[in-house]
Parts: structure tokens; C-alpha cells; sequence
């Protein structure tokens, strides 16, 4: 809206000075017009589209197109626990260890460590440990959607 503002001026200053620059003092008011009316009209149709965008676009804060677009993340998500070990560690771990740490609000380390065993026992507290991302072994299985599952129902418990 600025520049379209600053625009509009700029063109009816500008055609104001090259009629005076032009020594057609006489058309410095029908030039200042036309500009003032090319200006008009471009502001008429930027504010036309602004509408058309915003009708075409039927509640950009839908809760129920919300819900589905939180599914869908939540869905492909959720297919990495099938996948490697590197899958794994790259898409899952990050989120399950931020989900945890928040709901612990934990800071120490070594805390988080001591509350990560005592939720999720060694065997699972290895998937969720932010710290326990291995480089060089990432085509390996990882541990599917059985662990995700009971990591997600142990984390619910928190």
C-alpha cells in the first residue's frame, strides 16, 4: 500500500515537472489529471484483487482445515518410525526429545538423563536421548512403530 501510495505521487510529480520542464505550462494541470487518474485506477485495481485473493482463500483460520493439515504433518511424521536409523534420528528424535525436555522442564542434563530412564526405562530412553544420534550407522533398521507407540503412551503418563 506504501509503495503504491508513494508511486502515485512520484507520477503526479513526475508529469507536474516534465511539463514544466517541457515549457507546456498550460498542460501541467491535465498532465497532474491523467496522472492522478492512471494512480486511481491502480489503486482500484490492487484493492479489487486484494478481495478476490482474500474471498478465494475461505477461512485461512479454519479450525477444521487446521485439524487437517495438522494430520497430515502428523501422518508423515509418523511414517519415519518404519524407516533407517538415520530417519529416525533426523525427523523423530528431535521432536520426541523436545516434547519431552518441555514436559519435564528439565534444564540439567544430567537430570534429563535420570527422568529420561526413569519414564522410559534404557531400552527406550535410547530413541527418545537427544544425545544418542550415531553417525555412520544410519541405514540401519530403526525401532518401528511398536516403540513409537509406547514411547508416545509412556510420555502421555508424564
Amino acid at each position: 500500500m506504501i509503495r503504491l501510495v508513494a508511486g502515485g505521487l512520484a507520477l503526479v510529480a513526475g508529469a507536474e515537472v516534465l511539463a514544466v520542464v517541457l515549457g507546456a505550462r498550460q498542460w501541467v494541470l491535465p498532465a497532474a489529471g491523467l496522472a492522478l487518474v492512471v494512480f486511481l485506477l491502480a489503486a482500484r485495481l490492487s484493492f479489487d484483487a486484494a478481495q478476490h485473493r482474500s474471498a478465494a482463500e475461505p477461512g485461512a483460520d479454519d479450525p477444521a482445515e487446521a485439524l487437517r493439515r495438522w494430520r497430515s504433518r502428523t501422518e508423515s511424521t509418523i511414517q519415519w518410525a518404519d524407516a533407517t536409523r538415520g530417519d529416525w534420528d533426523r525427523h523423530l528424535r528431535p521432536r520426541l526429545a523436545r516434547e519431552f525436555v518441555l514436559a519435564t522442564r528439565q534444564r540439567d542434563p544430567a537430570g534429563l538423563q535420570a527422568t529420561g530412564r526413569i519414564v522410559f526405562g534404557d531400552d527406550l530412553w535410547c530413541w527418545v536421548d537427544p544425545n544418542n544420534v550415531v553417525h555412520g550407522r544410519g541405514r540401519e533398521p530403526g525401532p518401528g512403530y511398536a516403540t513409537l507407540q509406547e514411547i508416545l503412551r509412556r510420555m502421555g503418563d508424564i
